[in-house]
């Protein structure tokens, strides 16, 4: 899970692109999903515990659902050992349900049924660049699809080589990269068989990753290209409502550890303390869902002026005691909402790397 409430600044997407004098209400954004607005035909959806996931379908878009993002972080090395981190992050917001299966209306009539945005970051020697696209959907511009699996907005692609390959591209101008992702084991389903509780109450979204992803290509900053090969983190996520009264931003951590175990911990920080689950992926068996009493993810330096750098996250039952630090450097995404997003070390009972995303700190 990630960007949990990024889908606020969807608003002023959709204003943007379509051109209107008035702003779009944020209700139409963030309001509760399974209730048809005046408008549509159809509601939108809002997942359940009883939902299940289905492949290939659910590596494709879910139009009947307001908000899903694409989303990989790399941890990776150039040819000389040094370490350089990679994110990617395309988002489609649906402003009108669309059951799936169902036409979309014709590009020739300017629709504008979703808004997408696409972000790119690359990490390395202390220097952080990001990039961010907008476009609108259902004329071509940006769209994803199940079978074969691709995800693009205008030329940033991410498209299918063969049944274990996909190849990622996204030329920034003054930065790029081409990167080959080869998938090493199945998805993982987060929560209860893919449902992923967010809130105390039972609000969540359908929620699964590609934990362990062999990745090489070529990564070009400036007059500088790198070859680089390392390990990613694919996440996929869908839902139409997030953010409850009181939450108040979010801090996740995706971590490789070098003993071969992947784990994934989320907070969502609230005015009555928190709500935190997780995903312990061990190197061999089944995954096991963390429920809250058995995780503690606290800031070991917490800051007032601006983001935690340093975290200590364990895992009760297993023994686990980490301690997750970022390197130096300003790794604020300076977007239409700003956020965190970090390659980190690890170290403690196990070491390792691994990303962490923090939003609702000021920069």
């Amino acid at each position: 899970m990630r960007h949990a409430y990024l889908c606020l600044v969807f608003g002023a997407l959709a204003w943007v692109l379509a051109g209107c004098s008035e702003r779009p209400e944020s209700e139409g954004f963030a309001g509760l999903a399974g209730v048809a607005e005046s408008e549509h035909e159809v509601p939108f959806l809002q997942p359940g515990p009883g939902e299940r996931l289905s492949f290939p379908r659910d590596f494709g878009p879910h139009p009947q659902h307001r908000i899903e993002w694409w989303y990989l972080t790399a941890n990776l090395k150039t040819a000389d050992g040094e370490p350089l981190g990679l994110q990617w992050t395309q988002f489609r917001q649906a402003l009108r349900p669309r059951p799936a299966g169902a036409e979309p209306p014709p590009a020739t009539d300017w629709p504008l049924h979703a808004a997408w945005m696409a972000h790119a970051a690359v990490s390395y020697s202390g220097n952080h660049v990001f990039a961010e696209k907008l476009a609108r959907g259902d004329i071509g511009q940006a769209g994803a699809r199940a079978a074969p699996m691709s995800v693009w907005l205008d030329d940033w692609q991410l498209t299918t080589l063969d049944d274990k390959r996909w190849r990622l591209q996204v030329d920034a101008g003054k930065w790029s990269y081409d990167l080959t992702l080869n998938q090493n084991r199945a998805p993982v389903a987060h929560g209860n068989q893919g449902f992923s509780a967010k809130s105390d109450s039972g609000e969540g979204s359908m929620y699964f990753s590609l934990v362990d992803l062999a990745i090489e290509g070529r990564v070009r900053l400036g007059d500088q290209v790198f070859e680089v090969s390392g390990q990613g983190w694919f996440d996929r996520e869908w839902s139409s409502q997030f953010l409850k009264p009181g939450q108040q931003g979010w801090d996740w951590f995706a971590l490789h550890l070098d003993s071969g175990d992947k784990l994934m911990a989320f907070r969502l920080r609230q005015d009555d303390g928190a709500f935190q689950a997780g995903t312990w992926v061990p190197a061999e068996g089944e995954p096991a869902a963390l429920r809250a009493d058995q995780l503690r993810i606290a800031p070991m330096d917490p800051n007032p002026k601006g983001v935690p750098r340093r975290w200590r996250l364990e895992v009760l039952d297993l023994g686990v005691q980490l301690t997750v630090s970022a390197p130096g450097g300003n790794y604020m995404n300076t977007g239409l909402y700003p956020y965190w997003e970090s390659p980190v070390s690890v170290t403690g009972s196990h070491a390792g790397v691994g990303y962490m995303e923090l939003t609702g700190y000021r920069d």
